[in-house]
């Protein structure tokens, strides 16, 4: 198996629709056919015959840029989320008054924080040559399931216009939920991580 360069001129090779996504709009994922499509030895990308295995490394590194992204991510919406409940007036006073919701959002920061420790060390790793594939598999584990609590968090908080189009949260909320399937499912990283530490799955 090998990786291969189709330019989108190629004879043969057509975009047959553009797929209608939940979230993540702004990139355009679409269905693709290829019958009967050439191209020259040289559009190989990397080692022929190894296509497989860049992917894999590939994708450590998609799982490395999705843990650093939901960390930014993730500090922008609780940031956000804060300054609202301080505004939000419920029953006599500001809801960031309030225990229970503050305790949640202080939860999900400290998960926050122990993301970014780990994104830290996953950067030396990587600058010093050695493998992260442990590392990027299981925060990528944890942002995927932290940025979609921290997007239920402000829909959450946010109340009634939390759920509508036209409030910040909700395209937040749909973005979030691709976290924990794009770069490998949850599922997946389970797997990957069982069989690292000796299980058989």
């Amino acid at each position: 198996m090998s990786q291969i360069i189709v330019p989108a001129g190629t004879e043969g090779f057509e975009v047959v629709r553009k797929l209608d996504k939940l979230g993540n709009r702004v990139s355009d994922t679409a269905e693709l056919r290829l019958e009967d499509v050439r191209v020259p030895v040289s559009n190989t990308i990397g080692e022929a015959g190894r296509g497989f295995q860049q992917q894999m490394q590939q994708f450590v590194i998609e799982r490395l840029s999705a843990c650093f992204a939901a960390v930014g991510a993730c500090e922008w919406a609780l940031g956000r989320t804060r300054d609202y409940l301080r505004t939000r007036d419920v029953f006599g006073g500001p809801l960031a008054q309030r225990q229970y919701p503050v305790f949640r959002l202080t939860e999900a920061s400290a998960q926050l924080e122990l993301l970014r420790a780990l994104n830290e060390k996953m950067a030396l790793m990587l600058d010093a040559g050695e493998d992260i594939t442990r590392e990027a598999t299981a925060g990528k584990l944890a942002a995927g399931r932290l940025i979609r609590e921290v997007a239920d968090l402000a829909v959450q908080y946010h109340g009634g216009m939390g759920y509508m189009e036209e409030n910040w949260t909700a395209r937040f909320y749909r973005d979030a939920r691709l976290s924990s399937i794009g770069g490998g499912a949850d599922e997946v990283m389970l797997q990957v991580l069982a069989r690292l530490d000796g299980y058989e799955v």
